[in-house]
């Protein structure tokens, strides 16, 4: 056994001495394959999903009417513009991938030898192993239903749950090889669905706009009535219009494969969150000259019942439009993911292997393979709800840790060329927002999934402080481990200057 381990690792220490011959000369590392279109596509990839389909209602119902619910999804996008257009300067003055990961890592990675990289870590712990690949799971599983809805209307529900399972597993084959295979493929890929993305919404606005000249406004005319006047009810229709709108820091998360990132992260940023911003609005239009407040909150997928009302014979293309954007946007969150994971395993948060290349197709593959087995663990266990019930949470403490990044990074590295800068009174407001949204969910509904969410973080800083901080791993397991993952992906070590 000793003989053939030695034969291993000499077999796997001679791919890495030999990467750049097998390479043809070139550099081994990930590719900037992404331009402006592509860059835009991601945002709306990630950003279109099921929600503005299925459950626009929350923020309807919180709000108590119309006029007060179309200011909630208006503001809601102005927030997430600020907040991405806050991030476009942290990843243009840095020029990493890993979003909140790399900006915690340069921001408090140093203050402290053992504190100091601990918020990077639980980062990229709740991200990587939690939160996006149960998040895939549930977008994927959602595409599922929608896909296969003509073909299990027949079917028991013990029948059609497997279905929808084996077609999530399928789905998640099939975005994987194309994670997988070509970063070139998945913007190809992506940019149509994106462009179909924006169809199927137009659409919905074409029906709402026909009904609306045709004088079917007696829903709308309603305007502010019934409106809460209880903050706690406006803070909770704005955080379901934030949680719809989430995703507005995609581009971030892969900085180092956009085309002249200085140029496209802010300016991809600036035509994709208002775009997606007033589909939002309008689409909410539609759905409101058409369904009641009852229907709205009653319906289990707005948008389909609007098709049955509104577009006859063709209401077949909402359930076709609710399956492309879901495919779409687990493809990207995925894309995303691995980003994060790839990175984090770069700067030894992750195991190393995570951050090889593959040699031919200059794609993480073992981070995207990684990332698919955890999704489908996820499908697999499928009553997975109450982990996203949560994520809105995680996410916008983190988004406001990032703002606190910033303020520091623009004194710690001040003199560092910032090709995109924000006025500071932007991250400002962007903290105060995610100070606000992490208390109000806690103080409003004190409930056992918050203990969740710090048992996460917990086991987190468990792991961080062996296998991290005191570096207890199974060196010779992990050895083995890394040589077979190497031959499986035909991977190696990325190359280490910069452009």
């Amino acid at each position: 056994m000793a003989s053939t381990e030695m034969k291993a690792i000499e077999k796997s220490e001679k791919i890495k001495d030999n990467e750049t011959s097998d390479m043809a000369g070139s550099t081994v590392k990930l590719q900037r394959e992404l331009g402006l279109f592509s860059a835009v596509n991601l945002i709306l990839g990630v950003m279109i999903g099921s929600g503005i389909f299925v459950s626009p209602a929350t923020a309807l119902e919180h709000s108590g009417s119309v006029a007060l619910c179309l200011i909630v999804w208006t503001v809601s996008g102005i927030i997430s513009l600020l907040g991405a257009l806050s991030f476009a300067e942290l990843g243009t003055v840095l020029g990493k991938s890993g979003a909140e990961y790399s900006y915690f890592q340069e921001a408090f990675g140093k203050t402290h030898k053992y504190w100091g990289p601990m918020p990077s870590f639980i980062c990229a712990w709740i991200y990587v192993v939690i939160l996006r690949p149960a998040e895939v799971a549930i977008i994927v599983m959602t595409f599922a239903e929608y896909a296969f809805q003509p073909f299990t209307t027949e079917l028991q529900s013990d029948y059609k749950a497997t279905a929808i399972k084996l077609g999530s597993l399928a789905a998640l084959f099939v975005m994987t090889y194309i994670n997988i295979t070509s970063v070139k493929l998945f913007v190809k890929v992506q940019n149509i669905f994106g462009v179909c993305k924006v169809f199927a919404c137009l659409i919905v606005i074409g029906g709402g706009l026909y009904e609306i000249i045709k004088g079917n406004t007696e829903n709308l005319n309603k305007g502010f009535e019934g409106s809460t006047k209880s903050p706690g009810g406006i803070a909770l229709a704005l955080y379901s219009g934030l949680w719809a709108y989430d995703g507005w820091n995609s581009v971030t998360v892969v900085t180092e494969e956009i085309i002249n990132p200085g140029v496209n992260v802010p300016l991809s940023i600036s035509i994709a969150v208002p775009l997606i911003t007033g589909l939002y609005v309008f689409m909410n239009v539609a759905y409101m000259s058409v369904l009641s407040y009852a229907e709205m909150v009653s319906v289990p997928a707005v948008a389909v019942a609007f098709g049955t009302r509104v577009l006859g014979p063709a209401s077949f293309l909402i359930p076709l439009g609710v399956a492309i954007a879901t495919f779409g946007c687990a493809m990207s969150v995925q894309f995303g993911v691995t980003r994060v994971c790839y990175t984090a395993a770069r700067g030894g948060h992750m195991l190393e292997v995570f951050s090889y290349v593959n040699m031919k197709r200059l794609t993480p593959a073992p981070a995207v393979a990684f990332q698919a087995i955890l999704t489908s663990i996820f499908i697999m266990v499928g009553n997975i709800k109450t982990l996203i019930d949560f994520a809105s949470w995680f996410l916008w403490f983190f988004y406001g840790l990032a703002m606190v990044a910033l303020l520091v990074l623009r004194k710690t590295q001040a003199n560092k060329p910032r090709p995109y800068r924000v006025p500071t009174i932007v991250p400002c407001f962007v903290l105060v927002v995610a100070i606000f949204l992490s208390v109000l969910p806690i103080v409003h509904d004190p409930s056992i999934k918050y203990l969740m969410a710090i048992g996460f973080i917990v086991i987190g800083v468990i792991v961080y402080t062996i296998f991290v901080y005191y570096k207890k791993t199974p060196t010779a397991l992990l050895r083995k481990f890394t040589f077979l993952t190497q031959m499986l992906f035909e991977s190696v070590p990325p190359s280490n200057h910069e452009d």
